[in-house]
């Protein structure tokens, strides 16, 4: 009786590992990719994450190459999505910063860049 209880013991343990190590809103991709260069300044920034997010105390933050921030400070988010509009902020290194708050009340942070120009 005792061996049969033992052998059901390590599928239970990899549930709950599994199930633990999703319990955040990661950044699965966006929109412009992470590193990438585009020719001109995009008119948004859209983030995925890999869980549904609170509106409320999810944020972006957008700056140029000269430090100004060029989003218009105001995220909105649909789901597992975060977007941001930009104003024209010209060529050069643009920084991304996020901070999420899932629905499961976990918060995750990160940043990023691209490039704009030739």
């Amino acid at each position: 009786m005792r061996r049969a209880s033992l052998i059901g013991l390590p599928p239970l343990m990899l549930l709950l590992a599994t199930g633990s190590a999703q319990a955040h809103a990661f950044l699965d991709h966006a929109e412009p990719r992470v590193g990438n260069k585009v020719a001109s300044p995009p008119r948004e920034v859209t983030l995925w994450f890999t869980q549904k997010l609170e509106s409320a105390f999810s944020s972006i933050t957008v700056t140029n190459a000269a430090g100004e921030r060029v989003d218009s400070g105001k995220p909105r988010v649909s789901g597992n999505r975060m977007s941001v509009s930009l104003r024209p902020g010209g060529s050069g290194t643009y920084h991304v910063t996020w901070r999420v708050l899932s629905v499961d009340t976990h918060t995750t942070d990160g940043s990023f860049t691209f490039q704009v120009g030739q």
